[in-house]
């Protein structure tokens, strides 16, 4: 909504239990509760709980995303919803009114300990940026066209018991299998990504790769009790209608390589198709996920080192 006309706000909650943040909540809980003054469109300031700005799948609403499932690395190594301050906006927007959309930016300062936890972990902040640009908009072989560039900063001091991935696992067990890694010790953590979106008509590519240095710090004299380590992954997607407007066809690529074994990478291949009854308002979607894990088939004994789904979802909005 909107109100005195200056500001607009958002609020969001959600009933689900299994979202991969809180396996043992039953209730309601909040997503995205904050206030945002627009007067000014280069330079939005924006308070409450939302989803810090990194990662272009990430930030990406749910019912406008291609596939089912977001990306084992948007999950592992994005940081997800968070209470904080954040500016943002659009520089060009009265200087340059036909290119408003050539610069947007975000700067935020969140807690950096996850949702819906209203005391810091500590005295130190986490803080995110992010910035995009659209250098093309227009016509390719005829087909309305674009490309969309943008690039992530992240940093964090955390202390021992932040679960540092908080929407999938990133933590590699003795089976390969993994779980949330929450630290044992205190750390400092930089996380970097960059994302490129190009569309042709009823094609889109679409990729992103991240990277992550989280090192650990000694705290009141103990020491991390745990090894550095360097998270990275990507995805490339592509999609193409086969029906204008209708029937899409989706294929994804992904990589998630958590870094804390010499052979500890897991991949996926997802194929899909989606039908379009009403836009996104209305739609049915289908993927068929293959993964597997380089980590079990170095290791035999330790579990099945290949595996396969199939999802399927329906989506209303009204």
């Amino acid at each position: 909504g909107d109100f005195a006309e200056q500001f607009d706000f958002k609020i969001e909650g959600d009933f689900e239990n299994s979202d991969g943040i809180s396996s043992s909540r039953t209730a309601f809980e909040a997503t995205d509760i904050f206030v945002n003054w627009h007067q000014f469109p280069e330079a939005n300031i924006k308070i409450g709980q939302w989803k810090a700005p990194f990662g272009l799948e990430q930030i990406t609403p749910d019912q406008l995303l291609f596939t089912i499932e977001r990306s084992l690395p948007t999950g592992a190594i994005t940081p997800e919803r968070q209470l904080g301050v954040q500016i943002w906006g659009k520089p060009f927007t009265n200087l340059w009114p036909q290119e408003k959309d050539l610069v947007t930016y975000y700067a935020g300062i969140f807690n950096g300990n996850g949702r819906n936890t209203t005391v810091n972990d500590n005295n130190n902040f986490m803080y995110v940026g992010r910035l995009e640009l659209l250098p093309f908009k227009g016509k390719l072989f005829g087909q309305a066209s674009s490309l969309k560039l943008g690039a992530d900063i992240l940093n964090s001091r955390d202390d021992p018991g932040t679960n540092i991935s908080q929407t999938l696992n990133l933590k590699v067990n003795a089976d390969g299998s993994l779980s949330p890694f929450t630290l044992p010790g205190a750390d400092e953590r930089t996380a970097w990504s960059v994302d490129e979106w190009l569309n042709i008509g009823p094609f889109d590519l679409i990729a992103e790769y991240f990277q992550e240095d989280v090192d650990g710090r000694s705290l009141a004299g103990v020491a991390p009790g745990f090894a550095n380590f360097e998270p990275s992954g990507w995805y490339v997607q592509g999609r193409y209608f086969l029906i204008p407007k209708k029937l899409q066809a989706v294929v994804k690529w992904e990589a998630l390589n958590p870094g804390q074994f010499g052979n500890d990478g897991i991949h996926s291949i997802t194929g899909g198709l989606n039908y379009y009854i009403h836009g996104d308002a209305i739609k049915v979607m289908a993927n068929y996920v293959h993964t597997w894990s380089d980590f079990r088939a170095a290791h035999p004994g330790t579990g099945d080192d290949q595996f396969d789904e199939v999802i399927m979802r329906l989506q209303l909005m009204f």
